[in-house]
């Protein structure tokens, strides 16, 4: 058995070679490992550093993980560049996101096919007309695994920003009405939820050849009225967490299918 040294572990998220799945959930919140990690069979805390906690353990078989990104598209970055150097290749977003669209509602599910780069992480990778698109194998077997579930789901666009006080507070800003305008511009294209981390996934994955999707609890309105005691009990993982991992069960026994 080869002896894992100091010098085979990343940087940031302190994980070697062999300590991870090919496949891994990526929250932000590293409160949110271990209650995802208890859906693996046998999962193991691998190690905590900064904002970055990583589980592992199996779904049906298969070994899979669950590393925190922190908030926002650079810490996100990270995460996956080091995740792919020991070893991993397909990774799904979970996190809560703002509804964009009148028809959403609190607890709904958004499953991102692509992103709007509204952030500036995504600059040091490609240029800002390469689009931000999750692969569409992920993207599929999360919309069948959370719809498999009864949950309503909403496919499309997310806006990913670097500033969370920016969406909820723009009145207060000096570019107010450039917030404002944008804002609405996404709306009219038809994005669904507001989030800060799917587009540099998505970019960093297309960049290091590698698979990315995102499934988000949507939560809040469109138009940032507040939501009732009933709406915000929603935000609960448990109206998320559960879709996931089906997703992820989709995902894999769908890669056998085609191994085989």
């Amino acid at each position: 058995m080869a002896v894992t040294t100091h010098d085979d572990r990343q940087h940031h998220i302190q994980v070697a070679p062999g300590e991870v799945g090919r496949y891994v959930f990526l929250p932000g919140d590293p409160g949110r490992c271990e209650p995802i990690a208890r859906l693996f069979d046998d999962p193991v805390l691998i190690a905590s550093n900064r904002e970055y906690e990583t589980w592992t353990g199996t779904l049906d078989g298969e070994k899979v993980s669950v590393t925190s990104t922190g908030i926002g598209c650079p810490s996100a970055a990270i995460a996956m560049e080091e995740l792919v150097k020991v070893g991993a290749d397909t990774f799904v977003r979970v996190g809560t996101s703002g509804a964009m669209q009148p028809e959403i509602v609190p607890g709904d599910l958004g499953v991102i096919s692509g992103a709007i780069r509204d952030e500036g992480t995504t600059l040091h990778y490609l240029p800002v007309e390469f689009p931000a698109v999750a692969d569409i194998d992920v993207t599929r077997a999360l919309t069948v695994g959370a719809r498999s579930l009864g949950r309503t789901v909403h496919v499309g666009i997310s806006q990913s920003k670097d500033s969370f006080y920016g969406q909820h507070e723009p009145g207060r800003m000096p570019v107010a009405p450039r917030l404002r305008d944008r804002w609405a511009a996404w709306m009219a294209g038809g994005a669904i939820c507001s989030e800060m981390e799917a587009a540099a996934l998505y970019i960093v994955a297309s960049t290091l050849r590698v698979r990315a999707g995102g499934i988000m609890l949507i939560l809040g309105h469109h138009d940032q009225s507040p939501m009732t005691e009933e709406e915000e009990a929603m935000g609960s993982m448990d109206n998320l967490l559960p879709a996931a991992i089906a997703g992820m069960r989709e995902l894999i026994a769908r890669d056998r299918e085609a191994a085989a």
